[in-house]
């Protein structure tokens, strides 16, 4: 940090200004303090600098794992999804034993299935409402049964 490195710079100037006898005791004191000083703003700007490496790292793993999420759920990501769907749950297909995000809008209400993403085969839903709201967009039931 340049302004932890600034002030003890200006210290360094205030001692050197006030003419600290180094030979006395207290002058021998308050150089050391001010060289521990300064060898700890060396340390901390050392340690900003290793922080600002590892969070870009941190970011170019970050933008490398929502390429390999979009890889692996397509569409069906958690966060890749838009819109007022509700989120229902998450099950494993029992086709291919895929995990599956179940949104209200991926089931057919009129067959009561869904299609597993990875190996498209049909899956049978059971509905069962417990929102208690007669007004509800799964008045014909909207929870998977597991």
């Amino acid at each position: 940090m340049n302004y932890l490195k600034e002030r003890v710079a200006y210290i360094k100037g205030l001692a050197e200004g006030m003419k600290l006898d180094d030979t006395t005791d207290q002058g021998k004191l308050l150089m050391a303090i001010i060289d521990v000083l300064d060898d700890i703003a060396l340390a901390v700007d050392d340690m900003e600098e290793v922080q600002e490496e590892l969070m870009d790292q941190i970011d170019n793993i970050d933008d490398d794992l929502a390429e390999v999420e979009k890889v692996v759920y397509g569409d069906f990501g958690l966060d890749e999804r838009d819109g007022d769907d509700t989120f229902l749950g998450e099950f494993e297909c029992p086709h291919c034993n895929e995990q599956i995000y179940l949104y209200s809008d991926m089931i057919d209400k009129d067959s009561k299935t869904i299609q597993c993403p990875k190996c498209e085969k049909d899956i049978e839903v059971e509905f069962e409402c417990d929102c208690g709201d007669d007004d509800c967009n799964c008045s014909d039931d909207s929870s998977s049964d597991q």
